[in-house]
């Protein structure tokens, strides 16, 4: 999947979606940094730009599902990633980040479509995911491109458990929610 990306003072250059490989894995965590960097214009988020990274282990284990896409430019360089894990009957996104100068240029759309089409072709059902409920490039974003909002009772166990999870890692009460595509 390729599409044309211009970044502040580069040329317009074409951006591929590509499965990542094992020497990407250690650029990630810097990239979904500088992603986290949008973040310190809203207060209560803040501590986000400053916090813990997805662990390189989660990165090698869904590379190794082949369930992580990196979005890079012709001349290879990482803008983009997308790490997410095979639950029961749906691909389950851990993290999409876009480093900061290429965000709003369509890298997050081309990585959610690679694992859309990986999804379909391994006959999975759906796409789930949990992201901040009214963070403008979050929730309102992937409801815009086709998830929906799952309330509280259609939660699996393990959404549930992860929207607990992200509460105590300092997520203020209700400012999170999962969300859902189905293929």
């Amino acid at each position: 999947m390729c599409s044309s990306v211009s970044l502040l003072g580069e040329k317009p250059s074409r951006v591929s979606v590509r499965l990542a490989r094992y020497e990407d894995v250690v650029l990630l965590p810097e990239i979904e940094r500088s992603a986290a960097q949008s973040f310190r214009t809203i207060p209560a988020l803040a501590w986000i730009a400053e916090g813990a990274c997805l662990p390189i282990d989660t990165h090698l284990a869904s590379l190794e599902a082949g369930t992580c896409w990196v979005a890079v430019t012709e001349q290879e360089r990482s803008l983009g990633f997308l790490t997410a894990e095979r639950e029961k009957d749906r691909l389950h996104i851990l993290e999409v980040s876009v480093e900061a100068q290429a965000q709003g240029r369509g890298v997050g759309k081309a990585l959610l479509a690679a694992a859309f089409q990986a999804a379909q072709q391994t006959g999975l059902k759906r796409i789930t995911l949990t992201t901040c409920r009214d963070v403008p490039w979050n929730a309102p974003f992937y409801h815009k491109i086709g998830f929906d909002y799952l309330e509280e009772a259609a939660l699996d166990s393990d959404l549930r458990a992860i929207l607990e999870e992200e509460e105590a890692c300092g997520f203020p009460p209700g400012t999170r929610c999962a969300m859902q595509r189905c293929l």
